[in-house]
């Protein structure tokens, strides 16, 4: 058997063996999918709105020429988006770990 061959039937069981694995997975449900979902939205929307929260609280305490409420809620969005980005990443770290038997 040449080379071409047996690499593609290796390539090939292992694209199997990862697929018999993700179906006996009890918990990659797409309720699971909707909670990672959720989770990643949280994620963004606690920061942004805290730091809306904060910005009112400081323009009201501490009137300035520039709004505290835009300035902290875009620190906010930009500490959410940070926050989610960081968390995806891992979670497909993790996920790609799981594929090559790690």
């Amino acid at each position: 058997m040449d080379d071409g061959r047996q690499a593609f039937i290796v390539q090939l069981g292992a694209k199997i063996g990862r697929k018999l694995h993700a179906r006996r997975r009890d918990d990659a449900t797409i309720l699971t999918g909707l909670g990672m979902f959720g989770l990643i939205g949280w994620s963004v929307a606690v920061p942004t709105l805290l730091g809306a929260l904060g910005g009112r609280w400081l323009d009201a305490r501490h009137p300035a020429a520039h709004s505290w409420t835009l300035a902290l809620l875009v620190a906010g969005l930009v500490v959410g988006c940070a926050n989610a980005w960081h968390w995806i990443s891992r979670e497909d770290r993790a996920m790609h770990d799981r594929r090559d038997g790690k």
